[in-house]
């Protein structure tokens, strides 16, 4: 019963640039890297070496004079490079191979094998993502990006900087540089349109810029490792607020007034408030005990179960967005229809079609498709058709109806399945950073939670106030005024249930869940040192930075 690739076709960059696999950050970065370096376009490399393990230490051996001791300590060597300064797939079995060197600096992904790095389009994403933020925002946090991943390397003679103080897996990398030949790969073009929510983007660009503004404070590894904890958390809540929006705009056929680029209520610069009256805000109540089987727990689990639940219907809307741009371009073909003055539909201009002006054409258009579509999964003439498609010929929808309900009958658990396995890596499920957990069980239920060191990220963030020599300056903040960050900048949830997902009303034991909850908060934030108590009263319970930057520039703070 093999489809054609015409009726398989999911991805539309419109929607997301994913593929909808499951992703490694470090591998996503990697790639992300090669557009940061080639403005958008991914590189085109020739290498001199092979990338293993074996040919990085040989690399370093036949060159003393680059780090001392190297020579005399080989064991050492082989155990740091496969340890600290490379992405190892299947490590320890026969067929462990290198993926690519740890997303340290910008040049690692001149040493990636495509083969065992990939990225799933997450890469693309994450680019054209900052690219389409408002306001300039995005082009600041791209150029605060580049300079500091690509730190150590003069861009006029293309060689490393001697001058610069980076660390050692840092230098050891930018070694290695004249071993490889780097180009953009612009031969098919670059893929760029606009974000489907420009909000989403808008806040991810100023978290990026808020995040950088500790890079001469914070040791580097640790900053790398804040930044891929804070990319994957937005590009997770990015698609799950797609899941909301997406079926959404189906049912309005056209695009929503208010997720137009002027009209878009977001302003990452008021975290009083940054999504404003946004409809598709999300909702994400956490567990904070991280102990299954608590009332808390199960109203996180609640949570996340009510936003995976959308999936179905988001691949339902995925796939009648994507044949209705098809049946867009073959009427641009056919001379029954304009492009856009951009050159390519909108998502809202496509959903258009929907409407009565070209009821015949659609019709027409989607019932040869169901014709070719039986006749392919039914293979002999005179073979019965598949049960699922005869269900969907016997509800009398129409053509456009039938042939999308026909592929999501076919096609519809498989990429439900891949959308679940991509979600949960974005969200890091079970993971240091994650916004995710599950347990080991099979078929046990996710929830929601917030790991120490995703806390610690937007601790980070929320700490810092606008203003100052550099920009901004950090300061303290009640525990209350953090809750209301939480919940109105990112739809973190701690001590009230989300109304718009999932949780209408809210009854005495969810409150008492709620008031436990917001204890084991205050104990994280104790545990991971931002935390100062005075007394019981809001106004003495307050978050203390861990850099206190005056507005003068000057610091003075711990190591994270």
């Amino acid at each position: 019963m093999a489809l054609s690739r015409r009726d398989r076709e999911f991805r539309l960059p419109k929607i997301s640039y994913l593929d909808f696999k499951q992703l490694e950050m470090d591998r996503v970065l990697t790639a992300f890297f090669a557009r940061l370096a080639h403005n958008g376009f991914p590189s085109r490399l020739r290498r001199k070496v092979e990338l293993s393990v074996e040919s990085f230490v040989e690399e370093f051996l036949e060159h003393p004079e680059w780090f001392t001791g190297f020579k005399d300590h080989r064991e050492v060597l082989e155990r740091w490079v496969e340890t600290h300064l490379l992405d190892v797939v299947n490590r320890g079995k026969p067929n462990q191979a290198v993926a690519a060197p740890r997303p340290l600096h910008g040049f690692t992904y001149r040493f990636r094998n495509p083969k065992h790095s990939r990225d799933y389009g997450a890469a693309q994403h994450l680019y054209e993502m900052l690219y389409g933020a408002r306001n300039g925002a995005g082009q600041k946090a791209i150029e605060h990006l580049n300079h500091f991943f690509f730190q150590g390397h003069d861009k006029v003679t293309g060689k490393a900087d001697t001058g610069a103080v980076l660390d050692v897996e840092t230098q050891a990398l930018l070694r290695l540089l004249d071993q490889v030949e780097d180009a953009p790969d612009t031969k098919s073009g670059r893929e760029s349109f606009p974000p489907l929510c420009v909000g989403a983007a808008d806040l991810l660009a100023e978290d990026i810029q808020r995040l950088l503004f500790y890079q001469h404070f914070i040791p580097r590894s640790v900053m790398v490792d804040y930044l891929k904890v804070l990319i994957a958390f937005h590009l997770g809540l990015y698609h799950l607020r797609l899941l909301k929006l997406l079926p959404a705009l189906v049912r309005k056929k056209d695009s929503d007034p208010t997720c137009a680029t002027g009209a878009c209520p977001m302003n990452a610069k008021s975290p009083a408030n940054p999504f404003g009256d946004c409809p598709y805000r999300v909702g994400l109540l956490v567990d904070l005990a991280g102990q299954p089987g608590t009332p808390m727990a199960a109203l996180a689990e609640r949570s996340a179960d009510t936003h995976y639940r959308r999936i179905p219907t988001f691949v339902r809307a995925y796939f009648a967005t994507k044949k209705l741009d098809e049946f867009a371009t073959d009427l641009v073909r056919r001379g029954k229809l304009s492009k856009p003055a951009s050159g390519d539909f909108s998502v809202g201009e496509v959903l258009q079609l929907l409407d009565a002006p070209l009821k015949a054409e659609r019709e027409k258009f989607f019932g040869q498709r169901i014709s070719s579509l039986v006749e392919e999964t039914s293979g002999a003439k005179d073979a019965e058709l598949d049960p699922e498609l005869k269900a969907v010929t016997e509800m009398r929808l129409s053509e456009f109806d039938a042939y999308i309900e026909m592929i999501v009958a076919l096609r519809g658990r498989f990429h439900r399945r891949y959308i679940v396995e991509c979600l949960d890596s974005l969200l890091l499920k079970n993971r240091s950073g994650a916004a995710l957990a599950q347990g080991r069980t099979r078929n046990a239920p996710r929830r929601f939670v917030l790991d120490s060191r995703l806390l610690e990220v937007l601790l980070q963030i929320a700490v810092l106030k606008p203003g100052g020599a550099e920009g901004f300056h950090t300061g303290e903040l009640r525990v209350d005024e953090l809750l209301v960050f939480l919940r109105e900048r990112y739809g973190i949830y701690i001590d009230q249930l989300p109304r718009s997902d999932g949780f209408p009303t809210t009854s005495i034991e969810d409150r008492r869940a709620l008031r436990d909850n917001l204890r084991a908060f205050t104990g994280r934030l104790r545990e991971v040192g931002f935390y100062r108590d005075l007394s019981d009263a809001y106004v003495t319970q307050t978050i203390t930075p861990r850099y206190r930057i005056a507005e003068s520039g000057t610091a003075q703070g711990g190591q994270p």
